[in-house]
């Protein structure tokens, strides 16, 4: 089987939640960007922050450089801890933004065309169309993660039809 390490470049995923509560990330979070992005029980507000966030750059860099040293440790101490032969995948919502793609074997976008992107990010997380947008329009484009992806998954579909593609480039290009 193959071996090494591939990326995930997933369009919605903000991907902190194991880090959050390690460092006191949480607590830097508030402070910077205030209570409004925690919920009453403490934890992040994800859809709070993220359209703080997506709506203002400078914001987003000040999440980042909060988020981002913490995160890459966690993933250099999995990376280091992996078996022989084992596969590893990393969901990097942020990966051709941060030209984090080199430091990965086999880097595989999963995609959908905007507007379905944009009415899913309406059901599922109850997203006001405009923060959306904004959002997406913060992210890399789609001709950019094209341009470094080895693996294009079309997510326009169902579920079925997602597993389907994701069993299929399993076999084919990461047990090959």
């Amino acid at each position: 089987g193959m071996q090494g390490k591939f990326a995930i470049s997933h369009a919605f995923a903000l991907g902190m939640n194991d880090y959050l509560r390690v460092g006191r990330l949480i607590d830097e979070i508030a402070d910077r960007f205030g209570d409004g992005v925690l919920t009453a029980r403490g934890e992040l507000d994800r859809g709070a922050l993220g359209a703080i966030v997506f709506a203002d750059e400078g914001a987003r860099r000040d999440l980042e450089a909060i988020t981002h040293p913490l995160i890459a440790a966690r993933t250099r101490e999995l990376f280091a801890a992996a078996k022989p032969g084992q596969v590893l995948v990393h969901d990097i919502p942020l990966l051709v933004e941060l030209g984090r793609e080199g430091d990965y074997d086999v880097v595989i976008v999963v995609d959908a065309p905007v507007e379905t992107r944009l009415q899913r990010l309406e059901e599922h997380r109850g997203m006001p169309r405009e923060v959306a947008e904004a959002r997406m329009r913060s992210q890399a484009s789609d001709e950019q993660r094209r341009a470094v992806a080895d693996v294009w998954i079309d997510n326009a579909g169902d579920e079925d039809a997602l597993r389907r593609r994701v069993d299929d480039v399993w076999r084919t290009r990461l047990q090959g």
